[in-house]
């Protein structure tokens, strides 16, 4: 795919989940996310935002209107077919790390390539980079429970990375470090947006969320855009 091509394009997404009545948790929203971009998606709890965070992580579908990604639209994939686009173009970075315990840092970052076709060659070295590249090359073989907050979610973050994905998506990748280890981790991911890398953060929390070059904010399903930040 050319630049020019977004890497997000909803058109009138919407979700609404049955019931009686049904929920509206999204309404009609439009969205495009360009290469290089990084925005912030903020609201309360309760606002849309898990909901948000699954259609863009292709992890649901939406009722009504299109998600393009990449250029692919989403619509009509199988679900077999949404998972290996996911696999191939989002890289997911969540508040709890998700790291395995028993597993060394490198293992860990390797697993993200495990149900890619074609990806064993050079998984190894191919993860090493991934770890280097947030600042952990030296503790390749450490092992999770011997990391502190801020490092286990660095690790999160080179898996994130392997494979060079289209789009990093992050769910309150703050929520369980102090402001100081939050802070460290906001300036990697300005240092991975520099070298031209496409996030998403979703948060509830305007200090992260001002660390972003734009931001748009959801409150009862609906998206509003607000001021391009001059960072």
């Amino acid at each position: 795919m050319t630049g020019s091509v977004p890497v997000v394009d909803l058109e009138g997404v919407t979700r609404v989940f049955e019931g009686t009545p049904p929920v509206e948790a999204l309404k009609a929203t439009d969205l495009v996310i360009n290469r290089g971009d990084y925005l912030a998606i903020v609201g309360p709890s309760g606002s849309g935002k898990s909901t948000m965070l699954h259609l863009l992580g292709l992890l649901d579908s939406p009722t009504a209107g299109t998600y393009r990604l990449d250029g692919i639209d989403t619509s009509d994939l199988s679900e077999k077919e949404r998972a290996g686009v996911r696999s191939a173009r989002i890289g997911f970075v969540f508040q709890s790390f998700h790291l395995l315990g028993h597993r060394s840092n490198v293992e860990n970052v390797m697993l993200a390539e495990i149900y890619r076709p074609g990806s064993r060659q050079g998984r190894r070295e191919r993860a090493i980079a991934a770890l280097e590249q947030v600042g952990l090359g030296h503790r390749l073989d450490a092992f999770p429970t011997t990391l502190s907050g801020g490092e286990r979610q660095r690790v999160a973050v080179a898996r994130a990375l392997v494979g060079e994905p289209s789009l990093l998506l992050a769910d309150e990748p703050t929520g369980n470090l102090d402001s100081h280890t939050s802070a460290q981790i906001l300036d990697l991911f300005d240092h991975l947006h520099a070298a031209g890398l496409t996030l998403a953060v979703i948060t509830h929390d305007d200090d992260v969320s001002e660390r972003a070059a734009r931001r748009v904010r959801i409150r009862d399903g609906v998206v509003t855009a607000e001021a391009v930040s001059d960072a």
